[in-house]
């Protein structure tokens, strides 16, 4: 495709300020963009906002709007969960989502929303490899698809299609990967499903591959080893096994890896990945942790596949403001002639 200059400078001098979000289970990040006509995202300014602090999405924008004297004419939110209509489909934020009641209550001309890992997938063009940590495989992908997964408060996934054309946009299949069903791997993987199961009829990878999940397995090891749990949440759960100074929270810890690693191997085998990319909040903050850990051996243990997944490599990377650096960029490839 042959660059128009005449239209390249007349996107750069139309480019105006617009507001993009991350909207997660626990925290809200926002940011004031401007895309440049080469398609790069530029933060003019970013605030970070406890989501349980607030009555509605609305109120948040409404906030950041507020601080920056921001127009209100165009914004789009990255969100975990699954949009139907209006209504987005989500069991970890505190209240309901409606794109209509939000765009009126905010004082929003247009908005957007998006699955919060589509938004991340869409940044992936925009980290810097040398920012990013090899977990296993070669340095070098191929030009197939390539997974982005994220445990956090809830367990997000995408799918990163390569384009048909030279320069074609990137397409990103959003999915709910996190809601399809725990598959264990070891005797005690079982044990621990078989006890999950008693609390609910269909226990996903949620309910342990994410910072609530956490909580659930170290709970359920306390409870098979008839012991007490000295400790009630993900940030404590973590620390400990980093510290090992709790045995259960250790082996919570090693399963939640092994677990991961199982998972990313089996998405990876299912769409033929050619590379995988973590993150999400709770892989960067336990990095020494999960690159000691099973997750490189179960992520190849697929039989006669694990000679294939060896040659796929498997990439830390910091979620920082990849959300809302993409949800931008998705946005503004919809709506670049505003």
């Amino acid at each position: 495709m042959i660059a128009d200059p005449a239209k390249e400078s007349a996107a750069r001098q139309g480019a105006q300020p617009f507001i993009a979000a991350d909207v997660g289970g626990t925290h809200a990040r926002l940011g004031l963009v401007r895309v440049g006509a080469d398609g790069k995202v530029d933060v003019l300014q970013y605030r970070r906002y406890a989501c349980a602090e607030y009555p509605s999405l609305a109120a948040i924008l409404d906030q950041f709007a507020g601080e920056f004297a921001a127009e209100r004419t165009h914004a789009v939110v990255a969100i975990a969960g699954r949009l139907e209509g209006d209504t987005l489909i989500n069991s970890n934020l505190q209240w309901p989502v409606s794109v209509r009641s939000t765009r009126e209550a905010a004082g929003v001309t247009h908005l957007a929303l998006l699955n919060d890992f589509e938004a991340v997938a869409c940044a992936m063009s925009y980290v810097d490899a040398a920012t990013m940590t090899r977990v296993c495989g070669p340095e070098r992908s191929g030009n197939g698809p390539a997974l982005v997964l994220g445990p956090g408060t809830g367990f997000g996934a995408a799918l990163c299609l390569p384009g048909s054309q030279q320069r074609a946009p990137l397409r990103v299949l959003a999915s709910e990967a996190g809601h399809a069903a725990l598959a264990a791997g070891t005797a005690r993987e079982l044990d621990l499903v078989r006890h999950l199961l008693k609390r609910w009829p269909h226990v996903d990878n949620e309910r342990v591959l994410s910072g609530p999940g956490l909580v659930n397995t170290y709970q359920a090891l306390c409870e098979l080893d008839g012991a007490a749990p000295v400790l009630d949440n993900p940030e404590a759960i973590a620390a400990a096994a980093q510290a090992g100074s709790d045995a259960r929270a250790v082996e919570t810890l090693e399963l939640f890896c092994a677990l991961l690693g199982s998972l990313a191997g089996d998405l990876a085998v299912t769409f033929g990945a050619d590379a995988v990319y973590l993150a999400g909040g709770i892989p960067a903050q336990i990095r020494p942790f999960l690159l000691d850990s099973q997750f490189a051996a179960r992520f190849r243990n697929k039989g006669v596949l694990g000679e294939v997944l060896a040659r796929v490599p498997v990439w830390l990377v910091d979620h920082g403001q990849l959300g809302l650096v993409g949800a931008a960029a998705w946005y503004y490839e919809r709506h670049s002639g505003f």
